[in-house]
């Protein structure tokens, strides 16, 4: 049952080859997604990010406008509802940020003035949070 001598090393003996070793989690990891300008894959996930909004499924539609957004960093659209959704998930400072990218694509846009209001309003709410912190009024 067991093997002549000399034919495989014993397991102590062996020396893994470190040029070859792969992190056990390797084959696990998603796949690193590569994007290029595609216009047609941004409406797409822009699409499916509006279906999600509509279902109420905020956390999903982010994703889904996030990566409109990196498949045509032009698409205006999917800044102002990502702006949206990350409002609807308590993310104020993301929301504001995908607001301000908004602007800069469409600033006279139709929804520029909403999207100027709820920059305002969002900016608003953070001067007074960070007063109330400096002012040590944020509770014990």
């Amino acid at each position: 049952m067991g093997h002549p001598a000399g034919d495989a090393p014993k397991f102590r003996d062996r020396r893994e080859d470190p040029a070859v070793m792969v992190d056990e989690d390797e084959e696990f990891a998603p796949p690193q997604q590569e994007y290029a300008f595609n216009p047609v894959q941004a409406r797409n996930e822009l699409k499916v990010g509006i279906f999600y909004a509509k279902k109420g499924s905020h956390r999903m539609a982010t994703l889904r406008y996030l990566k409109a957004t990196r498949w045509d960093s032009r698409l205006a659209e999917a800044f102002r509802r990502f702006g949206m959704a990350l409002e609807e998930l308590s993310e104020p400072d993301a929301a504001a940020s995908a607001y301000r990218r908004f602007l800069q694509i469409e600033p006279e846009g139709k929804a520029a003035r909403q999207v100027r209001q709820r920059l305002a309003a969002l900016e608003r709410a953070a001067a007074r949070s960070s007063a109330a912190v400096s002012a040590g009024t944020n509770g014990p």
